[in-house]
């Protein structure tokens, strides 16, 4: 484990690579050692900063949850993550593309909760029985990390490489939809790019749910009533540039719109 201290140096690090909007190198090429447990508490150390800062938790998000993805980057496990007010964007709000490093979107059947999650052995059942809507979702992801050669903790130290996302108008029960069943499909300045079923995150996007309130329960993190859970994408993440406009459409559940500029 990272000493408390590097721990802090490497959180600052990230901290001004956000803010100046210059990625930096892998924190694990000088931290090898790096465990998933030591860049979860770097990520805490920037959390908690922004709280302090007026940030509220809005919820908290699984990205590397599909085969898709982990082949893309690397890695053969999920990440996980904090969502904030300050990183949520109204559907139909410009995104400034200059803002990011190297801004991508995902495609995510997302879930505001009802209940709080029991924080651990969370079954399939009891992630079912706390989240009240099912909500089209895209997610805007970043990485501090230059060119995206992350690791798994480096990810997980960059918030897992989390920047912003937009939830549509449409909600759906639960109870309505066979959430492992979903196809979506991606529209990029209205021409299709690519398309996946809600199944190839982890079977079923609920197991995300599930394994997310387990993973985070030992740092004291919760899944409350109200939070958005965003349990990973089963389509590839696509690059954003200025002028990009994407759609994503999900059977019986909607759409949701994502804007650059």
């Amino acid at each position: 484990m990272l000493t408390e201290e590097t721990r802090a140096t490497l959180a600052q690090r990230l901290w001004d690579a956000e803010a100046e909007v210059a990625p930096i190198a892998p924190l694990t090429a000088d931290h090898p050692e790096m465990t998933p447990d030591d860049a979860f508490e770097i990520q805490l150390v920037n959390i908690r900063r922004k709280l302090e800062a007026g940030a509220v938790v809005t919820g908290h998000k699984v990205g590397l949850a599909s085969k898709a993805m982990q082949e893309m980057m690397g890695v053969d496990e999920p990440d996980y993550g904090h969502l904030l007010d300050t990183m949520e964007y109204p559907e139909g709000a410009p995104v400034e593309a200059a803002r990011f490093c190297f801004p991508r979107v995902e495609v995510e059947v997302g879930f505001i909760l009802g209940a709080d999650i029991p924080p651990e052995g969370c079954s399939q059942e009891e992630a079912a029985a706390a989240i009240e809507w099912v909500v089209p979702s895209i997610e805007l992801i970043d990485s501090r990390i230059r060119d995206w050669k992350i690791s798994l903790p480096d990810t997980i130290a960059d918030n897992a490489s989390s920047c912003g996302y937009v939830v549509g108008s449409q909600r759906v029960r639960l109870a309505d939809l066979d959430v492992a069943a979903i196809d979506a499909t991606l529209y990029k300045n209205g021409e299709f790019l690519a398309s996946g079923r809600s199944d190839a995150v982890l079977g079923n996007p609920l197991n995300s749910v599930g394994w997310l309130a387990s993973t985070v329960a030992k740092f004291g993190v919760r899944l409350r009533k109200g939070d958005v859970i965003l349990p990973g994408t089963a389509i590839r993440a696509m690059d954003a540039a200025p002028g990009d406009s994407f759609r994503a459409e999900f059977a019986g559940l909607g759409e949701v719109t994502m804007e650059f500029i």
